[in-house]
């Protein structure tokens, strides 16, 4: 039987609620699961058919001494086994299909959730959210369908054996009929701390997750601070936190096992009690007591699947919740228009809340008194803050595809892993990744290491200042029609920086760059220098003019350039690989 993957588009989740996205998941492979379902019926029906099958064989072949109806009713157990091994491979081949189908269009809606956030993602969900669906939601998800399966054949098995039982003794099933109800209410009584302790693990486990990847991200930065220690103990704790809620959930989960265990047995001894009582007085035969007794027993097995599709469907509902709830964000800011740029090209971005205008097709340089001047305008013209930005005089909010018109690369971006020249290409087909590399001043490393190396998480294996040249090869790779670069040299030793000036300048002739940064070697090299004091252009001119002719940019650049000099020692050893 061939089975086909989820497609690569997962569709428009429904998140209004935890039931509507696992109502979501159920219709988009209604196909499957309801195969799987007719399996799952057709699987317990033969086990119910089997005790009404001995007992026909008992009353008829061996009680009455028929060889020929003790030879038939032996046939049909042998079918019945036959045809429940079938029903059970298949059972289980269309329940994994849609278990494992669930949880990958789940991690497919997350991650393309995750990529359409964008900034957002950081300020309202914390990394270890995102890593705990990954880990932990996507199985209870998948598990629900794998339940609904299983579930719907206890249900017919429960409701077949009644029927049945009602024909071969009705005082039995009446007594089973009673007991049910009961079970179940009692089982559903233990569901509810259930639910909370599992709801309340789910809660710890994401906020675990999201101390251990804030640890791991500033693992540098806390070794140079000594606060190693003080973060350790404070994962300790959190981590203590969970193995409490985790205990807890164990509890709950022992009664409730036992509870499935205890109660229909109960049930089984009230009945075959009863059938023993009837039989001496001749009310059932032999085989309608062994028939009754088969029956009981046998409802042991649907009413404990029952159990476990509960406590599925109970922690796929905490899932489904998690993930509802972060399929329900919004990012910030609403999406690209669908408005083209109109030419001439290339791009001419403005920012008019600082009078900035970046010069089309030429390399030009913001500087600014306030370096967190320069990067709010940078914001604005990626769009990443909501302004009156506009592209070649078309309002941001209406540009089509401005993501990748226009590229804003800062120092905080990450190194993805993977293949070294895939990571620099971003997926682009024919991108000049060697070429990018020359223009950052980054041959040393690709000789280091080849482009076909294996680049971890984040890139930890390289220094600050290797980073630094990567995320800028991987920026001029990309070769937007607007390149927008913050202080993409911050990390670099003066000669290296020198070389990437002189390069940068060379490889995006014709596009429109704008650099922001107040390193006089960028400076002296860019075709227009643009000069920013409390938020607004006061100056712009070649480098030279504006350091005789505007005290504040001389002022800025001197500054910038002391900031270089004092760290110029440990920019360099960061550059050659120290102090990793």
């Amino acid at each position: 039987m061939r089975t086909a993957l989820p497609a690569p588009d997962p569709g428009i989740p429904d998140h209004r609620s935890p039931g509507r996205y696992l109502w979501w998941l159920a219709r988009l492979q209604a196909g499957p699961l309801l195969r799987g379902i007719g399996w799952g019926v057709t699987w317990m029906a033969c086990m119910a058919l089997a005790p009404a099958a001995m007992g026909r064989a008992i009353d008829e072949g061996v009680r009455g001494k028929d060889a020929g109806a003790l030879l038939l009713w032996s046939g049909v157990l042998l079918g019945l086994g036959a045809l429940q091994a079938v029903s059970t491979a298949r059972r289980h081949r269309l329940a994994t299909l849609v278990r494992l189908a669930a949880a990958y269009r789940t991690v497919q809606a997350v991650t393309r959730q995750a990529t359409r956030l964008g900034a957002t993602l950081s300020r309202r969900s914390g990394a270890g959210e995102v890593v705990s669906v990954g880990i932990y939601d996507i199985s209870h998800i998948g598990d629900v369908m794998d339940g609904v399966i299983r579930g719907t054949g206890a249900v017919a098995a429960i409701v077949a054996v009644l029927v049945l039982l009602a024909a071969a003794s009705p005082p039995s099933a009446l007594v089973t009929l009673a007991g049910i109800p009961v079970v179940l209410a009692a089982g559903a009584l233990l569901l509810r701390p259930h639910h909370r302790h599992s709801e309340r693990l789910r809660e710890l486990v994401g906020d675990l997750n999201t101390r251990a990847t804030d640890i791991v991200a500033g693992l540098r930065v806390l070794r140079g601070i000594g606060g190693e220690e003080l973060f350790a103990e404070r994962y300790r704790a959190q981590s203590q936190r969970v193995r409490r809620a985790g205990t807890r959930l164990a509890r709950s989960e022992a009664l409730l096992a036992g509870a499935e265990a205890l109660l229909p047995g109960l049930l089984v001894a009230a009945v075959v009690w009863l059938g023993a009582r009837t039989a001496p007085a001749g009310s059932i035969t032999p085989g309608e007591l062994v028939t009754c007794y088969g029956y009981v027993i046998f409802l042991t097995l649907p009413m404990a699947t029952l159990g476990e599709v509960a406590d599925k469907i109970t922690r796929g509902r905490v899932a489904a919740a998690r993930v509802a709830r972060f399929l329900a964000l919004e990012p910030e800011l609403p999406g690209c228009g669908t408005v083209t740029p109109p030419p001439p090209l290339p791009g001419t971005p403005a920012d008019p809340g600082s009078g900035f205008v970046a010069r089309a097709g030429r390399l030009t340089a913001l500087a600014a008194a306030d370096p967190a001047d320069a990067r709010a305008i940078a914001d604005r013209l990626g769009r990443y803050t909501d302004s009156e930005a506009t592209y070649n005089g078309v309002p941001l909010r209406e540009v089509a595809g401005l993501r990748e018109r226009i590229i804003v690369a800062v120092n905080e971006d990450v190194l993805l892993s993977g293949r070294l020249a895939d990571v620099l290409a971003c997926g682009r087909p024919g991108a000049s990744v060697r070429e990018a590399v020359h223009a950052a001043a980054a041959e040393d490393i690709v000789m280091a290491v080849g482009l076909d190396a294996r680049v971890g998480e984040a890139g930890r294996e390289f220094s600050g200042g290797q980073r630094q040249r990567l995320l800028l090869a991987r920026a001029l790779a990309a070769d937007p029609e607007v390149l927008v670069l913050v202080e993409p040299t911050s990390a670099v030793d003066a000669h290296t920086e020198a070389r990437i000036a002189e390069r940068l300048r060379r490889a995006r002739a014709g596009r429109t760059t704008v650099v922001c940064t107040t390193s006089p070697l960028i400076l002296d090299r860019a075709d227009h220098v643009v000069f920013v004091a409390d938020g607004r252009v006061v100056a712009e001119g070649p480098h030279r003019v504006l350091l005789a002719a505007e005290p504040r940019y001389a002022a800025a650049v001197a500054r910038g350039s002391a900031l270089e000099a004092s760290d110029g020692p440990a920019r360099i050893g960061e550059q050659e690989g120290e102090g990793r």
